[in-house]
C-alpha cells in the first residue's frame, strides 16, 4: 500500500464526472486499498478516487469512531437507489477543502448500490453520519462538491481563497 497526493481546488478534475469501473480486478484492489491509507494519514472518513487523482467511481468510507475498530467500506460503482423525505444536517469537511468546514443539509435515510471490493453486488442502508458520508463521496464521483450546496456567496469565498493559495503555490510564493 502507498499514500497517495491528495488533488485540492481548484483542481478542475474535482468538477469532473468519473468513470465506471468495468470490472473489481487486483489494479481496482490496489487503489482501494492505496485510498484507505490515504484517508486514514490524512486523517478522513471519506475518499473518492477522483480525490487522488483517479477518474474512477470508486470510494472508500470508515466513520468508526476508534483505530482499532476499524470498518471500512469499499465502494465501486456506488449509486444511490433511494433516498429519504427526512433532512438532516451535518458539519461537513473534505480533504479536498482543506481546514473549511460548513452545515450542510442533505437526505437522512439512503439506499446504496455498489460492487464490493471482490465485485460482489451489495446495498447498503444508512442513515446518520454514513449517509452524510455516502452522498458526500457519492456527489464527488459526479463532480459535486460540497460547498455546491452552499449559498453562492459561500461558495464563491472559499472559492477565491482557494484560488489565491494556487496562484501563491505557483508563484513559489507559499
Amino acid at each position: 500500500m502507498s499514500k497517495l497526493d491528495i488533488v485540492i481546488i481548484p483542481d478542475q478534475r474535482l468538477k469532473q464526472k468519473s468513470e465506471v469501473v468495468a470490472s473489481v480486478d487486483g489494479s481496482i484492489r490496489r487503489l482501494l486499498d492505496d485510498m484507505l491509507e490515504t484517508m486514514y494519514a490524512a486523517p478522513g472518513i471519506g475518499l473518492a478516487a477522483v480525490q487522488v487523482g483517479v477518474m474512477q467511481r470508486v470510494v472508500t468510507i470508515d466513520v468508526s469512531k476508534e483505530e482499532d475498530k476499524r470498518e471500512p467500506l469499499f465502494l465501486v460503482n456506488p449509486e444511490i437507489v433511494w433516498s429519504s423525505e427526512e433532512l438532516s444536517t451535518y458539519e461537513e469537511g473534505c480533504l479536498s477543502i482543506p481546514d473549511y468546514y460548513e452545515v450542510v443539509e442533505r437526505p437522512a435515510k439512503v439506499g446504496v448500490r455498489y460492487l464490493d471490493r471482490h465485485g460482489e453486488t451489495r446495498e447498503l442502508e444508512a442513515e446518520g453520519l454514513l449517509a452524510t458520508c455516502l452522498q458526500h463521496e457519492i456527489d464527488h464521483l459526479d463532480g459535486v462538491l460540497f460547498i455546491d450546496h452552499l449559498s453562492k456567496l459561500k461558495r464563491d469565498r472559499v472559492m477565491k481563497k482557494f484560488q489565491k493559495q494556487a496562484r501563491l503555490k505557483e508563484q513559489g510564493l507559499a
